[in-house]
């Protein structure tokens, strides 16, 4: 089996592209880590199309892991869909990936099939305070609507500190940079839930905790993080949501709403040491196994092979 990550060129030795190649070197798999800046695309008027990479026709992989997440740009996506078109089987879609990098966008699919999350509201310049603070009470948090591992997250305690913050990022941002509203769930300061979802099964559950004096839970902001235990209202929402997002691999951050919970995020790109540390869960040869059974390598005869994509098929629907 050839699999190939793509994934920006400076994340090539990252810890966990390591992790996939140690694994995927014992499972005897041919793994390589790729970059978008790598390929050329091309499509003709007679509906023809065609790849090179770094110049020249190569034989495509069996697998597309796509490890780019919220930084997934126009090109890269481009390139996912492109190999899509080719047949290569890429796990997530390019169109379930442009969907959730969108955190807004996100969470209107979620909220439109009665999935509980923060109330969130898209911030526009110049701002109105007044629907600020009709709507919400501090602290509140501030997001970009397209970030990951707790960058471009900011609380702020009252009206003043809101006010100074977004008046800061109207003069400075990216005009292409949105931001969102959201807000702060009490039950849940410095401290979330994580969910990995790997074909429409839940793999585990950890709780991840900040630092004393911090609010970011992320392990790789330097959050701890532990084993909690998995309840059908966890299961049922890190599944539903991973299924409304069209999502085959998924990290689902749930936060508590005192003895409920709402989904915050859905992360097409998962980091997984914290979960690693937690669980004890290999997740490479998880997703690796996934693959296995997508391409029904090694499953005999053929009428189990179909009997095998039916059931995933079975699965993703419910």
């Amino acid at each position: 089996m050839k699999v190939w990550i793509l994934t920006k060129k400076k994340w090539e030795f990252t810890w966990h592209n390591h992790r996939f190649r140690e694994v995927a070197k014992e499972m005897g798999i041919e793994l390589d880590v790729v970059f978008p800046e790598d390929f050329d695309i091309v499509v003709t008027k007679e509906g023809k199309s065609s790849i090179y990479f770094k110049g020249n026709n190569i034989k495509l992989p069996d697998c597309l892991l796509p490890r780019m997440g919220s930084s997934t740009t126009y090109f890269a996506c481009a390139v996912i869909r492109h190999l899509e078109h080719l047949g290569v089987m890429v796990l997530n879609s390019s169109e379930s990936i442009e969907l959730s990098k969108d955190k807004l966008a996100t969470l209107q699919v979620l909220t439109k099939n009665n999935i509980p999350i923060p109330k969130t509201m898209l911030a526009k310049f110049p701002i109105d305070m007044d629907t600020i603070n009709k709507e919400f009470s501090y602290p509140i948090i501030l997001k970009t609507v397209s970030g990951s591992h707790g960058k471009g997250v900011f609380l702020c305690e009252n009206e003043h500190k809101l006010k100074d913050t977004l008046d800061l990022m109207e003069i400075s941002k990216d005009p292409k940079v949105n931001l969102i509203l959201q807000e702060f769930m009490k039950s849940s300061k410095g401290m979330d839930l994580r969910v990995i979802v790997i074909g429409g099964r839940p793999y585990g559950v950890i709780l991840r905790k900040a630092k004393r004096g911090k609010y970011k839970s992320n392990f790789t902001t330097g959050g701890n993080v532990s084993l909690y235990n998995m309840n059908p209202n966890i299961e049922w929402l890190a599944v539903e949501s991973t299924r409304l997002l069209d999502l085959d691999i998924a990290g689902v951050d749930i936060l508590f709403d005192g003895n409920k919970y709402v989904v915050c995020e859905v992360n097409s790109s998962p980091g997984f040491k914290g979960f690693e540390k937690a669980t004890k869960i290999n997740m490479p040869k998880v997703i690796f196994d996934y693959i296995n059974l997508r391409l029904g390598e090694g499953l005999e005869p053929k009428r189990l092979k179909r009997g095998v994509k039916s059931n995933i098929k079975s699965l993703k629907q419910r």
